[in-house]
């Protein structure tokens, strides 16, 4: 009896110790949990609400008005201003097609006032002088100043803009392309007092007084021996074959009394159809002999003629037989 009276108590004691200890964490997990929550408001709390002394706040106030009087006001209104300029240039309506062809027409009647000899540098020179005097007209235009325009005055803008900032463009575009003009110029910086060339030195037997030898220089005159197919060692041999020529012409026939020698390794120059190659030797016949070229090519030919070389690289003599 006393036995089951123990269990029964000991039954009881336990249920109670088993509540109270779950009574107990939840209350200890409540608590630590309240904590963490009070923790985090009083954080956030600090952090929001930061406070600054007189000192700090005066010294602040001191910063901003420093940065605002450094600040560059007026070079902030010149940028809006060009920035505003930029944008009103981005909308100027295209050049129409009416005032296209007006200029168009204009240029040309001024390069038809031209002198028909004129060179590339005169028609530039006419055109930039047309481009500037149209300029001025629509300036003055804009102004209310030019009073005999023939141009309208919502047209000035689009005409200025044209003939300026975008001539290059609107030039390409109408297809005005006017050449440079190729302007030769020589330098003498030989010494004063010495010859134009040096000596040279032609290869082979030296030539005798007879030859009449001339560096430099082409003969004119009728070949009796195309140079094409006669080729000579050295300007001796071509003086030679000319004296030859001349023992053996029969009666009635044109005796060689000019020889023209090709002296050069990569050829020489003439103005007609044929490659004349080194060692060529052309036997020519004149009862006056004229030149055809002395020591260097004429600017003016050379302006005319853009591959001859400025050096006459020929080497002739004329001869009494």
């Amino acid at each position: 009896m006393a036995r089951g009276e123990w269990l029964h108590n000991g039954r009881c004691s336990y249920k109670r110790t088993t509540l109270i200890v779950c009574s107990v964490n939840i209350i200890v997990a409540l608590y630590v949990l309240r904590s963490l929550c009070t923790s985090l408001y009083i954080y956030s709390g600090d952090y929001r609400t930061v406070k600054y002394t007189p000192n700090q706040i005066r010294k602040m106030e001191e910063a901003n008005q420093i940065r605002k009087a450094s600040e560059p006001t007026e070079l902030v209104k010149l940028v809006t201003r060009l920035k505003r300029n930029f944008v009103n240039e981005e909308r100027v309506v295209e050049l129409p097609q009416h005032l296209r062809q007006k200029l168009v027409h204009e240029i040309l009647d001024r390069l038809r006032s031209l002198d028909s000899a004129a060179n590339a540098t005169e028609q530039r020179e006419a055109v930039e002088s047309w481009r500037e005097e149209k300029i001025k007209e629509v300036q003055e235009l804009n102004r209310g100043e030019y009073l005999n325009s023939t141009f309208l005055p919502e047209e000035a803008r689009a005409v200025a803009r044209a003939l300026s900032s975008d001539w290059s463009d609107f030039s390409e575009e109408i297809g005005l392309w006017l050449p440079l003009q190729i302007i030769n110029k020589e330098y003498d910086d030989k010494p004063e007092g010495e010859d134009e060339f040096e000596e040279e030195i032609l290869p082979g037997t030296k030539l005798p007084p007879e030859c009449h030898g001339e560096l430099h220089t082409d003969y004119d005159g009728a070949a009796v021996r195309w140079g094409l197919t006669h080729h000579k060692e050295s300007a001796y041999d071509c003086c030679m074959s000319c004296l030859d020529h001349a023992k053996r012409a029969k009666p009635g026939e044109n005796k060689c009394n000019i020889w023209v020698y090709c002296p050069s390794e990569t050829g020489c120059y003439s103005p007609d159809i044929y490659e004349h190659k080194n060692q060529e030797c052309w036997l020519k016949y004149a009862e006056t002999p004229k030149l055809n070229f002395k020591d260097t090519y004429p600017e003016s030919y050379r302006d005319s003629h853009p591959n001859a070389p400025v050096i006459v690289p020929w080497v002739s003599g004329v001869m009494s037989v």
